[in-house]
């Protein structure tokens, strides 16, 4: 029983992302090469509703790792590691 609690939590998290605003955050801030990681557990406040981990090249051409959080009726964040 914990093993299919686990898996549903598990399956439940990963739809926690929102990979299309995480994409539009990024490339608007001037990040090329975006490739989306999926859900992030950490780096956002418990109010964001989804956590869209990502590696990137940032403006200045140099490599980068984060997560983009974003919910319901606000705006996305993007947040380095």
């Amino acid at each position: 029983m914990k093993k299919i609690a686990l898996i549903l939590a598990l399956v439940a998290l990963a739809g926690c992302t929102d990979e299309e605003a995480a994409r539009k955050a990024l490339t608007g801030s001037g990040f090329k090469d975006v490739k989306t990681t999926g859900y992030s557990y950490f780096g956002c406040d418990k109010n964001d509703t989804f956590h869209t981990g990502f590696e990137a090249r940032g403006p200045s051409g140099q490599f980068v790792e984060g997560v983009v959080c974003s919910g319901w009726l606000k705006g996305a964040t993007i947040r380095f590691e």
